[in-house]
């Protein structure tokens, strides 16, 4: 089913990228899932987006931890690290920090969406005003009927997921994280001295990478999006992050940002927070890392353009 991604501008740098550029072969430990790294959302005194009866903070991190439990019961052979598990907050450089020292092969963020309610306003009767003109002697005095407004706000209808990667423009700061943790990712055949990052060499594999990366995380975007459609869930569409989540261009490796649902509209909060709502929202993540899993060992993503299959 064809997909329209976005504003039209999500992803189509990426068929100018791969059209100008040729991504080296990766070595057989790169095209593996080793670790994955999940964050859950805010915490602490972060208290995140707040629905009628719950915060972000704590569905992201129930949901966060019963993914961590679904994936590694369906991929008991890749690591599962959490950049937190109980109500503590950390913040976004400590979060990237740890995922690029647990050398993590995927980084999933959790959170939830929220938008505010919907202003109305209608006019119900006018009154008198009163307001001058000029100064000294040539002051004068004025009246006008002006509109009197009764101003009340509805509940947001709006509902359903987005998966975001981060944006094309923040291209410089993921290769800056790519550089910067070089020598965490590097074969163990390859001596640490002997690469640096910061000469051509360096600065135009990390480039590429950066493009892989990109691609990459656009194509689990997508997936997440289709397995939630496939369960009857609202899908918006996988999106470049404009602003906010620094964490994702920090983080050395393929990483998506899952907003599992409005919390701000009460029937996609009693879902986040329902015992089958999140065991299906990690359900269809982890089908989707599944297949992530599969094209990376297969080196079989597909391009992404602004639509798709």
């Amino acid at each position: 089913m064809q997909k329209k991604i976005g504003d039209g501008l999500f992803f189509l740098l990426i068929t100018i990228l791969f059209a100008s550029f040729k991504i080296p072969p990766s070595s057989p430990k790169q095209n593996t899932l080793r670790t994955i790294v999940i964050d859950a959302g805010h915490g602490g005194k972060d208290f995140g987006a707040a629905g009628k009866y719950s915060y972000e903070k704590n569905v992201a991190l129930a949901i966060a931890l019963k993914l961590q439990t679904v994936l590694q019961q369906a991929m008991p052979d890749v690591k599962i690290v959490m950049t937190r598990t109980t109500d503590v907050f950390d913040p976004p450089p400590v979060k990237a920090n740890k995922a690029n020292a647990a050398k993590g092969d995927l980084f999933i963020c959790i959170h939830c969406n929220s938008v505010p309610k919907v202003r109305h306003s209608e006019v119900i009767g006018h009154k008198s005003e009163t307001y001058y003109t000029g100064k000294g002697r040539k002051k004068k005095k004025h009246s006008r009927q002006v509109p009197i407004y009764r101003t009340w706000y509805t509940q947001n209808p709006v509902t359903g997921t987005e998966t975001y990667i981060w944006a094309a423009h923040k291209n410089e700061d993921k290769e800056l994280a790519m550089r910067e943790n070089e020598s965490l990712y590097i074969d163990s055949t390859q001596q640490v001295e002997d690469f640096d990052a910061d000469s051509p060499e360096g600065r135009i594999l990390s480039s590429l990478k950066t493009q892989q990366l990109f691609n990459r995380s656009a194509n689990i975007a997508l997936d997440v999006e289709d397995e939630l459609e496939k369960v009857g869930r609202v899908v918006n569409g996988a999106r470049q992050r404009q602003v906010g989540i620094w964490v994702l261009q920090a983080t050395a490796m393929p990483s998506i940002l899952v907003e599992t649902g409005y919390i701000s509209t009460p029937s996609d909060e009693d879902y986040l927070n329902s015992v089958n709502g999140q065991q299906e929202i990690c359900e269809c993540i982890t089908k989707a890392v599944q297949k992530y899993k599969t094209s990376l060992e297969t080196n079989s993503f597909r391009p992404v353009t602004d639509s798709s299959q």
